[in-house]
């Protein structure tokens, strides 16, 4: 295992969409290996692919004693709503609230190429979709959320 640069905004990697991952082999073992690394040395609870220069679609998530590698991951299913700070390791020195759904069913596939599907909620839900926006070129700060602006759009609507 190795500990891999991480890409720091404003790489253009960051923001660009990744291909899926369809080669399972040893190299992707240890590709995900040197990402958990790299995470767990920057005291991170996640990493995507492209925040060590690789446009696949896997990240690495881990939230207390919770584990996993997602391969290629699909949000199927999404419910209720909750809204916190979140922060990035490619995004230094900044937070921002976001809002993210509360409930969560991803389809993904483990370093083997397995099917598996995963359902979660609460923190590691909202680590989850942090990471999948990453394959897709989104970055936390573009959801940034502003409960002063519902509040101003509820009252006009009223």
């Amino acid at each position: 295992m190795a500990r891999r640069f991480i890409v720091k905004e404003p790489d253009p990697v960051l923001h660009k969409k990744c291909k899926p991952v369809e080669k399972f082999d040893d190299k992707l073992g240890e590709l995900l290996d040197d990402m958990r690394e790299t995470m767990l040395y920057a005291d991170g609870v996640g990493l995507a692919a492209p925040q060590v220069g690789i446009l696949r679609r896997l990240a690495v998530v881990e939230v207390d004693d919770f584990y996993v590698e997602l391969i290629n991951p699909v949000i199927t299913k999404a419910k209720g709503e909750q809204v916190g700070p979140e922060g990035c390791l490619s995004v230094e020195n900044y937070h921002c609230r976001v809002k993210r759904p509360y409930e969560i069913t991803v389809e993904y596939q483990d370093r083997y190429g397995k099917r598996l599907k995963l359902k979660t909620e609460g923190f590691v839900a909202r680590a989850c979709c942090h990471e999948i926006d990453h394959l897709d070129g989104i970055l936390f700060v573009d959801r940034f959320y502003d409960d002063k602006v519902d509040a101003e759009d509820e009252v006009e609507s009223k």
